[in-house]
């Protein structure tokens, strides 16, 4: 398994957005993932997927508008301020 940090930006405005995000995060949700309360559009996932096919999967409900990164997390090269159960999360998996 592998933990990649998936980002992205949802160039839509009023009800579209939400439908929109609310359709995204369903399609997030096929992996297994966790968030920090603080990073709205931050989310990290767990799988043995590489980052391509995580991007092309999650692209699917994406518009050409927005936007989506996509980045394995290699153990021993990661830092941030993150809430402490994110950083659980993370540790367990790498």
């Amino acid at each position: 398994m592998a933990v990649y940090v998936v980002t992205w930006n949802l160039n839509k405005e009023g009800a579209a957005y939400q439908q929109a995000r609310a359709a995204f995060l369903k399609q997030l949700g096929a992996y297994e993932n966790t968030h920090d309360s603080q990073l709205e559009t931050v989310r990290w996932i767990s799988t043995t997927d590489s980052a391509k096919q995580v991007s092309d999967y999650l692209l699917q409900k994406l518009d050409k508008n927005d936007r989506l990164f996509v980045s394995k997390l290699v153990s021993g090269t990661h830092q941030g301020w993150l809430e402490q159960t994110t950083w659980d999360w993370i540790n367990q998996r790498l």
